[in-house]
């Protein structure tokens, strides 16, 4: 499942060598500037989205939570509001299939994937990358421990190989399953290797893979994300 990941690593950028200093430093200039080029051009989206949250379920229409970001730091992540004003923090930290605290717009925001357009700004401020693990909620960081620690070296990122395999994450809990015991048991542990697996060897070049990949994905590109799934029902 992960391997066609690793085959496109390198150590450099079309067969060059590039130090790993080097390499920060233009991940760094790169998520810069697709980010704010993003924020600039999608902001036209950004405040329609903004008016159709605020026309159905009213303000905030931002949502802002505590994440763990690169080295353990705590960050505070900003989404699109799916949910009703009144779910609050409470109830389940994962979002389901059919989740009754979501909205309408909230259901179309997460098929398209268009909430997580705030988090640009969180690239801006440099507490996620635009390839990354995907940050994890306080509510599992007990989860980093037995060697998945590791992950916490990697600055969180809007797409990864991750973001690809499970792009439909809400479809891989079985019906009946006691859901934040299975995401612990199960996926967490999965997605874990699959992004240790990709960050131990990336290269700039599999990052811009990474970058189309989830294009695509985001698309209706997803047979990497059937692939993932498959690998859950066959743990649950």
């Amino acid at each position: 499942m992960a391997e066609e990941f690793l085959h496109m690593n390198g150590r450099g950028f079309l067969g060059l060598p590039v130090s790993e200093a080097a390499q920060t430093r233009l991940r760094r200039a790169a998520d810069i500037l697709i980010a704010g080029t993003a924020l600039f051009l999608l902001t036209p989206l950004m405040l329609l989205i903004s008016i159709a949250i605020w026309l159905e379920s009213g303000q905030p229409t931002l949502f802002c939570q505590t994440r763990l970001g690169q080295d353990g730091r705590r960050f505070r992540m900003y989404k699109f509001r799916k949910f009703h004003v009144d779910a609050g923090q409470a109830g389940c930290p994962l979002t389901l299939e059919q989740d009754p605290r979501m909205t309408r717009v909230g259901r179309l925001l997460m098929k398209t994937k268009l909430d997580e357009l705030p988090q640009f700004w969180n690239v801006i401020k440099g507490d996620m990358a635009i390839v990354g693990p995907r940050p994890e909620s306080l509510a599992f960081a007990d989860c980093f421990h037995n060697g998945w620690e590791e992950l916490l070296r990697y600055k969180p990122g809007l797409v990864g190989p991750c973001q690809i395999i499970f792009r439909n994450e809400a479809a891989a809990f079985p019906k009946g399953v006691d859901v934040d015991e299975f995401y612990r048991a199960v996926v967490f542990p999965l997605k874990a290797r699959i992004d240790l697996d990709y960050f131990r060897s990336r290269s700039l070049a599999s990052d811009v893979v990474i970058m189309i990949r989830s294009f695509l994905a985001i698309c209706g590109w997803a047979s990497a994300a059937s692939a993932g799934l498959r690998q859950v029902e066959r743990r649950a």
